[in-house]
């Protein structure tokens, strides 16, 4: 127990912070758009990820340096033009969020009207396709989920695995929270001024995580 429990903190350390797939969590969940899948699919690729650390792929990373170098260049080339998008979306505007009749009985709710939904609702593949490169083309997960949590999970011995269900739990109740908790900040989030600041926003943490990852290898 104690085993599983170090691996809920630990992954619980690496996880919740400010980083690109948090950031479009939370704004899927704001949105109340396809957030059951964004969840599932964070939440299966760490714990694939996780798997991967546990039996060894870390070794692989340490001695191919030159792979992550390729993820940090293709995730910044990403991160940039997601950057792009909610920038243009922060200029155009247009957005605004519409509340159901359930809502706005709720105690506190101030909305009233319309339905459970954006004015502009994305397919599915592409909010799948763009939680899947926020995922696979970040560097910091192969460095912290695949690498050093598995280095540390190899020190616990045969109840490593246990560590591994720990940090697994802590992924899916960390998205889960993220996703689904977000929902309650949509009452500050229902006019398209409240969109453009929150895209502007977004394009800007985009920017600056996108530098954050090349400037080692530039001053390297």
């Amino acid at each position: 127990m104690l085993t599983a429990l170090a691996g809920l903190g630990l992954g619980l350390s690496l996880i919740v912070a400010i980083g690109a797939q948090n950031v479009f969590v939370l704004r899927q969940g704001i949105r109340r758009e396809h957030v059951l899948a964004v969840v599932i699919i964070c939440a299966l690729s760490d714990a694939a990820l996780i798997a991967a650390g546990v039996s060894g792929l870390g070794f692989v990373l340490s001695a191919a340096p030159w792979l992550v170098v390729v993820a940090r260049w293709a995730g910044a080339l990403f991160l940039l033009t997601y950057a792009a998008l909610a920038a243009r979306r922060a200029w155009r505007g247009g957005e605004e969020l519409e509340v159901d009749a359930t809502d706005a009985a709720s105690p506190g709710s101030r909305a009233t009207g319309g339905a459970s939904a954006t004015l502009t609702r994305s397919r599915l593949a592409p909010v799948i396709l763009t939680t899947l490169a926020l995922t696979w083309l970040n560097p910091h997960v192969y460095l912290d989920t695949v690498l050093m949590l598995g280095s540390i999970a190899a020190t616990h011995g045969d109840e490593r695995w246990l560590f591994a269900a720990g940090a697994m739990a802590a992924s899916l109740l960390w998205f889960t929270a993220l996703g689904f908790g977000a929902r309650y900040l949509g009452r500050w989030l229902r006019t398209p001024r409240s969109w453009r600041i929150l895209d502007a926003v977004i394009a800007v943490i985009m920017v600056t995580i996108a530098i954050s990852l090349v400037l080692p290898v530039l001053g390297g």
